[in-house]
């Protein structure tokens, strides 16, 4: 058989094709596959864009710009702002260039972001990661991301920029609402799940696991700051949940953080980005640079002085693919090969990487769509439902004195304020299409507003709606209070919808305070304090000392610790960022058709000073108090209130030892003890008694998310290797250390209703190939 022959056999084994690719290449052509592009340039390409105003190619720039191939498309359907049959129509037409006018015929990889959805125009937007966590519903987002794939299929799309495995920990970082909250065992078990849905055992769309690593640990709980943490720490809290979606869902991508750790680089670190990624985790996927991260060697952290020496250092350092377009690649490291400052095997290295995603995803052989059948997964009944369930079981009650649920027939009129009452648009994320292209031309975005869904309820219940804004998101206006009290002083019942608004970034913005929408919650929007901005605060205070019921609704992309107002009102809900379907899932849990059952994936500080205050704490910092506050949350991690009552049984262990590489099981009843049904999440934790060094006062081991209808008892079994109770010993290496140790079975993590002692017998390093990751569960019925 040629080499020929291989490149066209789409049965040849991978590696001999790519011998077969990589012997006929030139380094022009092999530079060119480490490089990317995007139709609608930012900057990079001025005055010169691939697609004109009406969609099409303009051929001299795409020959200049993908003659000798390409690695990477960028985000043609969602920065070209196309619709689903449009985007597919281009890609098909970018990609018919690349496989008939270029030497070597390479289709590209065309990437977009879904964080929360396809991004796109007519993408289903549901809720932000954060309030996907709140579910603690590995399930449900595996579910989400299966659907999100059906779209990014149709469109010609091959990798995905998502998810966000981030640990966070400081809620002044914008980008809170883009983790899965402050957990590694809760990141990484929600982002298998991610990786499991979006890839569908090898036939759908590559995951991208960002932003490796520790970006959620910046100094100010700044975006792009620099991390200083340990190497244990880095191990076990932040690299962790990027090694679990690897080794449990074989995750094919994975993109660098912008930072540096302990004065290195993100984007140059050999260590992290070779060593450990694929020397310890065996990784064979391709790694592609967080955008614009190459060029912020030589522009942010100064380690080099030219494009060139960025370049050059990335692609040492293990990052394949420069994204968003090529600044530092191409024809700089062609020259650095040529004055032997690059090898030309470390390109063949990145190149071999590229190769076989192409071929191993299915572009390579089948680069091309159905345009006509591109609209078919969009806007479906289903993806709606699957939107308002995610919505509605996200959606984390903080206090209820009896006011909820409500009885809308017992109403007359209910008095809704706030600026999240009446708006969209601020009920989704950053990276979505309504938040990143909020223009004109990005086209229209619909959505259920809290106001749309009181004021359909009220229709159907029989009782009026008064909307009033009150207060706008942020600026400092007191104009509307006075119109805000006299609604709510005249109504039976007073509902606020307050919050953040999200987005990418606040540039060219030179006085914020005095705007009435500025974000404050999403990439590059960090902030110093953890109040509601504005005087929305101010607002909801004024309305408090009405007679008339108030309840709160927070919508916003991270709690807000606003003790004051959960002692003043009745009710206090958080809605996070809740998508499209956010007003119908408020709505929904107001009047008790759903019963609350999200639990908060981040501890709430009481003030912003007082962080860090996460529940795994060691035991000095988690102990030690300021001189005007206690070292307690405002509210814990796990926590969660309900309309119905959950009482637990015994916690019981199938034995007191267990060998180093033995498994334990345990297991706990929960019955309902109310009148009507409801979902709880069982959480179990671990803590270590006598250890050899200063641990976490307590860390999750497993999580189970059970409903009941009333009067039901259920037994959940939790099922764990002594592997997961490792952790890395004086010399790094991974450990189970022999010694008592704790179970503790809870409500949340500051809520333990029993414990359990077993014994593990021996100290044993662990076996790479023997390590395991996620606890097994399982859920019977008690007779």
């Amino acid at each position: 058989m040629t080499d020929s022959d291989i490149l066209q056999d789409s049965t040849a084994p991978t590696e001999r094709r790519i011998d077969a690719l990589l012997a006929e290449m030139t380094l022009e052509e092999k530079a060119a596959q480490l490089g990317s592009v995007t139709p609608r340039q930012i900057g990079t390409i001025p005055e010169k864009e691939m697609l004109d105003d009406d969609g099409e190619l303009v051929e001299d720039v795409v020959e200049e710009y993908l003659g000798d191939g390409i690695g990477h498309l960028t985000q043609v359907a969602s920065q070209g702002l196309l619709d689903p049959e449009d985007a597919a129509e281009t890609i098909n037409e970018l990609q018919r260039y690349l496989v008939e006018e270029t030497r070597l015929g390479i289709p590209a990889i065309e990437h977009e972001e879904c964080l929360t959805g396809y991004r796109g125009p007519g993408g289903t937007i549901f809720p932000q990661s954060i309030g996907l966590a709140s579910t603690w519903s590995p399930a449900l987002v595996e579910s989400i991301t299966d659907s999100i794939r059906t779209r990014l299929d149709a469109v010609g799309t091959v990798q995905a920029l998502s998810p966000v495995l981030d640990v966070s920990r400081d809620m002044r970082w914008g980008r809170v609402e883009e983790t899965y909250g402050e957990d590694p065992q809760l990141v990484g078990a929600l982002g298998a799940a991610y990786v499991a849905g979006l890839q569908s055992d090898g036939e759908g769309i590559d995951a991208t696991l960002k932003h490796f690593a520790a970006h959620g640990s910046g100094e100010g709980g700044k975006n792009r700051s620099s991390v200083q943490i340990g190497e244990r720490e880095l191990r076990e809290v932040h690299l962790y949940p990027f090694e679990v979606a690897i080794q449990e869902a074989d995750a094919r991508a994975v993109m660098n953080a912008y930072h540096d750790i302990d004065g290195v680089p993100c984007a140059s670190s050999e260590w992290l980005l070779t060593d450990v990624l694929r020397g310890e985790w065996g990784f064979d996927g391709h790694v592609v640079a967080d955008y614009f991260s190459v060029d912020l060697l030589k522009e942010e952290h100064g380690i080099a002085d030219t494009q060139r020496e960025a370049g050059v250092a990335a692609l040492e350092a293990g990052l394949d693919v420069e994204l968003p377009a090529t600044d530092c690649y191409d024809e700089n490291l062609r020259k650095a090969v040529e004055d032997g400052e690059l090898s030309e095997a470390t390109v063949d290295t990145a190149v071999r990487r590229v190769l076989r995603a192409k071929i191993e995803s299915g572009v390579f052989d089948d680069p091309y769509v159905d345009p006509d059948a591109a609209t078919e997964p969009f806007d479906t009944d289903e993806q709606t439902e699957l939107a308002a369930r995610a919505a509605r079981e996200s959606i984390t009650l903080l206090e209820n004195d009896g006011l909820l649920p409500l009885a809308g027939g017992e109403l007359d009129s209910v008095a809704l304020v706030g600026p999240q009452a009446d708006d969209g648009r601020a009920q989704v994320g950053d990276y979505t299409h309504a938040a990143r292209f909020d223009t004109e031309e990005a086209g229209d975005f619909e959505s259920v507003t809290p106001r749309d869904a009181l004021e359909a309820r009220g229709e159907t219940a029989g009782f009026d709606v008064e909307y009033v804004e009150g207060a706008t998101m942020t600026g400092p206006s007191t104009d509307g209070f006075d119109a805000a009290e006299e609604t709510v002083a005249d109504a039976d019942l007073a509902v606020a919808c307050v919050g953040a608004r999200s987005d990418i970034d606040f540039a060219d913005r030179e006085n914020p305070a005095e705007l009435p929408d500025v974000p404050t919650s999403g990439e590059n929007c960090d902030v110093t304090d953890l109040e509601l901005p504005g005087v929305q605060e101010a607002l909801v205070d004024r309305l408090a000392e009405t007679d008339t019921p108030l309840i709160v609704v927070q919508v916003s992309g991270k709690p807000h610790a606003i003790p004051e107002i959960a002692e003043s009102v009745p009710a206090l809900l958080h809605a996070w960022l809740p998508g499209q379907e956010g007003g119908t899932a408020i709505a929904d849990v107001l009047f008790g058709e759903y019963n609350p059952s999200g639990h908060l994936p981040v501890s709430v500080p009481k003030s912003v000073g007082q962080q860090p205050v996460y529940y795994s704490r060691k035991p000095n910092s988690a102990n030690e108090e300021h001189v005007y506050m206690d070292g307690e949350p405002l509210y814990s991690f796990g926590y969660g209130l309900s309309y119905t009552d959950f009482e637990y049984g015994d916690l019981e262990v199938d034995a007191e030892t267990v060998a180093p590489m033995g498994t334990l099981t345990a297991s706990v009843t929960v019955t309902n003890a109310g009148d009507v049904a409801g979902d709880d999440v069982v959480q179990l934790y671990q803590h270590a008694e006598n250890p050899s060094q200063a641990r976490p006062v307590q860390e999750l081991l497993g999580f189970e998310r059970v409903h009941l209808e009333p009067g039901e008892t259920k037994r959940v079994t939790f099922s764990f290797d002594a592997t997961q109770l490792a952790y890395h010993d004086l010399d790094m290496n991974l450990a189970v250390e022999e010694g008592p140790y704790e179970l503790r079975v809870g409500k949340s993590a500051a809520e333990i209703v029993d414990t359990a002692d077993f014994e593990v017998t021996d100290t044993k390093v662990v076996p790479r190939s023997a390590r395991t990751y996620l606890t097994e569960t399982s859920v019977d019925t008690v007779e």
